[in-house]
């Protein structure tokens, strides 16, 4: 009886290790956090093909 048991918790104890092996750790830059670059107004109107950068440009309403 004595035996059945150790066997049972050494196939226990094996597949708890067995489960920890699975998982991985990924270190790396976080792309959802990250801030996203405005393209400045000139680029943008060159993008865009107008002649005129005011529509791209949120601070200068003239």
């Amino acid at each position: 009886m004595f035996k059945i048991q150790k066997f049972v918790a050494q196939i226990l104890i094996l597949l708890f290790v067995l489960t920890l092996t699975n998982c991985s750790v990924k270190v790396g830059p976080n792309h959802s956090h990250a801030k996203t670059k405005q393209v400045p107004p000139g680029q943008a109107k060159k993008m865009s093909g107008q002649k005129s950068a005011k529509n791209y440009a949120p601070g200068h309403n003239k």
